[in-house]
């Protein structure tokens, strides 16, 4: 069936209990909702718009899905960074390295993503056609409702036109079978409708402020302008090149200066680093944005897929468990295993650990920041959120940002500084500053983007980051740390292949374009 046909059915789904975390993920009974209801009451439009946080960029899109990792977990394979031990059973893995990943031999799971992201997006524009007009309903609630509804609008617009470029553009619901072959709209106007609804719901919007946790893991203010802040660097580099550095630059900026969110700082043994705390706790004022999870009503499954599967540690409650987002040995090699804190065992990523008085060693890398020792040994199911979003990012946006339209200022080092120097935990910090005082704007945005795979290797930024400079990330085996920046077309990468233009994107289902006769495939596929 035609998306767009999806979309006229997509009310019919079942949605999530309405209220603060707990109810949130509450499910409530397909045949307890209907349209109707949805339409018409404050419990149905609560419901709507608490189901926007579940699908399409959701738990589905970031959750493990077994052996082939989550779909959010593509981009990594793409930079040639990441491995799947579980690739030869879920081939997108093996063709994303393989930079062969032709609609003929994804057009299921490319599919999935487009049907996802547009079924959240007309839920979104259902939203907002009929909740100004509900009745027993403040206003300060409607916009609030409203709001959220544009925020997860953007997002899923914004993935959509990172992921396959000119989209189809939708902002109202789709009620009828006219109308619904529709053509792609150019990118930059997918763009300029997102900016306009996240700074609707940041001006407009009666949004909570603080940290996500914080605001009962509800979109707050801060969340918005990050996204709004993410979205404006990605817009100022390719394929656009709108220069938007200056509107990063504030976006970032009313984050920190709001005051609401800190870096998480490390405790006095290795065990409560600053990054083990993010491992552990879903409650800190780093959080800005996550999926959230729990193990008794909606599980993470993420922490089946940090053990290697030639592992197999006693008492493990999984019935299998596969390294499913492996840093290479070449990834690696972006740290310096002298200085930074976050290559250690035991950080972001780990080799070995012990339990029940046994050791195990891997002989290569895999995740530990998803490592949750109680569903591994306990319940077979993850409750820890997956962050999608950290107050460090918006550092390191504002930052870049700042550089870009303001030139190497004290206050772009002391960002930069901010998330360097809690991992070079025994540098002094004013040594760090004066090493990026001395660089020039391009070789300071470089000390960035450094920061950003390292810092980022887990929040799945690595592809974005690809796309929008157009430059790849090349390490040093023999000087770890060190980190030349290529152009990616005509680049290899670790697995042999080379990197054309038209691989910048992914192409469009055929599914769609079959059924839609308006839809043109990208070039190149």
């Amino acid at each position: 069936m035609n998306t767009m046909k999806k979309l006229v059915f997509i009310l019919v789904l079942s949605f999530w209990a309405v209220s603060a975390c707990d109810n949130f993920l509450a499910e409530t009974p397909k045949d307890e909702i209907s349209v109707d209801q949805l339409l018409k009451t404050p419990e149905g439009a609560k419901g709507l718009i608490n189901g926007l946080y579940r699908d399409g960029q959701g738990a589905s899109f970031y959750n493990s899905g077994g052996f082939g990792g989550a779909d959010v977990m593509m981009g990594g394979y793409m930079s040639g960074y990441f491995d799947n031990e579980g690739k030869g059973e879920r081939i997108q893995g093996q063709v994303a390295q393989d930079l062969q990943v032709g609609p003929e031999v994804l057009n299921q799971f490319f599919d999935g993503w487009w049907s996802g992201h547009y079924d959240v997006i007309s839920r979104a524009n259902t939203a907002l056609k009929y909740i100004p007009d509900m009745q027993g309903m403040g206003e300060g609630e409607k916009n609030q409702l409203l709001a959220e509804a544009r925020f997860f609008r953007a997002l899923n617009y914004f993935a959509l036109v990172k992921s396959f470029g000119d989209v189809p553009l939708v902002t109202e619901p789709v009620e009828g079978l006219e109308g619904i072959e529709v053509e792609r709209t150019s990118t930059d106007s997918v763009y300029n409708q997102i900016v306009a609804d996240l700074n609707w719901a940041i001006d407009q919007g009666a949004l909570g402020e603080g940290p996500f946790p914080m605001n009962g893991f509800r979109i707050t203010k801060g969340a918005a302008q990050t996204l709004l802040a993410d979205v404006y660097l990605q817009m100022s580099g390719y394929p656009l090149q709108a220069d938007n550095y200056a509107n990063a630059a504030d976006a970032a900026r009313s984050v920190i200066e709001a005051g609401n969110h800190q870096l998480v700082e490390h405790g006095s043994l290795p065990d409560r680093s600053a990054y083990n705390k993010l491992r552990t706790s879903d409650n800190d004022m780093e959080y800005v944005y996550g999926i959230e999870y729990n193990a008794e009503i909606d599980a993470n499954d993420n922490p089946r897929i940090t053990i290697p599967g030639v592992v197999r540690p006693t008492g493990i409650n999984y019935g299998r468990t596969l390294n499913a987002y492996r840093p290479i040995d070449a990834f690696t090699w972006m740290y310096n295993p002298d200085e930074d804190l976050r290559i250690q065992n035991q950080q972001l990523f780990y080799h070995s650990f012990e339990h029940g008085g046994q050791s195990y060693e891997f002989g290569e890398w895999a995740p530990y920041l998803w490592f949750e020792e109680d569903a591994i040994f306990e319940t077979g199911r993850g409750g820890r959120d997956i962050r999608v979003y950290r107050y460090a990012e918006v550092l390191l946006i504002a930052a870049e940002a700042i550089v870009r339209s303001e030139g190497v200022t004290s206050e772009a080092i002391s960002y930069l500084a901010d998330v360097r120097s809690r991992a070079y935990w025994q540098t002094d910090r004013s040594t760090i500053e004066a090493s990026l005082a001395v660089l020039s704007e391009q070789e300071f945005v470089e000390e960035v983007w450094k920061e950003r795979l390292r810092e980022l290797a887990l929040n799945f930024k690595i592809w974005s980051d690809i796309q929008r400079t157009r430059q790849y990330p090349v390490p040093s085996e023999d000087n770890p740390g060190e980190v030349r920046f290529m152009n990616v077309v005509g680049q290899s990468n670790n697995w042999g292949q080379t990197y054309q233009e038209h691989q910048l994107l992914y192409p469009l289902p055929d599914d769609e374009i079959q059924t839609n006769p308006n839809l043109e495939q990208n070039p190149g596929y």
